[in-house]
């Protein structure tokens, strides 16, 4: 993949930037997945993403979720390789890719916002109480909001503490309105590294290892904004807002790794190159 806006990439000969691109991949599929209960580890990810194989024992319902993200990753690149702003028909078609079940249910759509409400139970305090995503009727006009925000943010990002900081607003305003039925934390997951990527930056991926925390993240700031509502125009500040900024900046390592590596083995390759006889 040539882009002049994926600028981690330059640099490296084709065979060592296909690999890398490979490794975000696998990476990014295996945890965004993993965090909404897939079983498959990183290995049979990879596994399948790269030899178009099944894993025995493992669903059909894990093989389509590790595909299923793996195509919207691509979706995402394109996206970030055009000129045009990302509208709702982008978060569409990122929502089809994700949402891989093959039954046609109208109160559950795919490709569309949700029509009907959904909340979960959260634990506040000692208490279990149930928490309300934003009405149905409200998500169009708060979407909008949301993709404004995108597109801007996206011009204004000039170093990786900004870029962490747009990543996690995005994501957790993604999840606070909850537009889809179902798919939300991946969508967030994928969508929010749009102005990332367009900023020349690795995607940031957040690990199952450190899914407890991000769940606490979440749901502390949703139960401390309360329910999202038509006239709400953008994110509202508190404590966990910047809690998540720095979960999900150390949460980027993973991704800087990876790309440390690849140019460290381009280096050693040049060096070769032009080492004397």
């Amino acid at each position: 993949m040539e882009s002049n806006i994926l600028k981690f990439l330059k640099g490296l000969d084709e065979d060592i930037r296909s690999a890398l691109i490979a490794q975000l991949r696998n990476l990014w599929t295996h945890g965004s997945t993993s965090i909404e209960g897939n079983t498959l580890t990183l290995g049979e990810t990879a596994f399948v993403l790269e030899e178009g194989l099944t894993v025995s024992g493992k669903s059909l319902k894990d093989h389509q979720e590790v595909v299923g993200h793996a195509r919207a990753i691509n979706l995402i690149y394109d996206m970030v390789e055009r000129a045009a702003p990302i509208i709702e028909n982008d978060l569409f078609l990122l929502h089809k890719a994700v949402q891989t079940t093959d039954i046609f249910d109208v109160y559950k759509p795919v490709g569309a916002w949700k029509n009907e409400p959904n909340g979960t139970y959260m634990v506040e305090g000692d208490k279990q109480v149930f928490y309300e995503y934003a009405a149905p009727v409200d998500v169009p006009g708060l979407m909008k909001k949301w993709t404004d925000f995108l597109n801007a943010a996206g011009k204004s990002i000039h170093s990786m503490e900004e870029a962490a900081a747009v990543y996690a607003k995005l994501h957790l305003w993604f999840v606070w309105i909850h537009p889809f039925f179902d798919g939300n934390g991946r969508m967030a997951r994928l969508a929010a590294n749009i102005p990332v990527l367009k900023a020349g930056f690795p995607p940031v991926m957040i690990s199952k290892l450190k899914r407890r925390e991000y769940i606490l993240c979440l749901s502390g700031y949703e139960l401390e904004a309360g329910t999202p509502k038509a006239q709400t125009n953008t994110l509202p500040m508190n404590d966990y807002l910047n809690t998540f900024i720095a979960f999900c900046k150390s949460s980027w390592r993973e991704s800087f790794d990876l790309v440390d590596a690849a140019h460290e083995k381009q280096r050693q390759r040049d060096l070769q190159k032009f080492s004397i006889p």
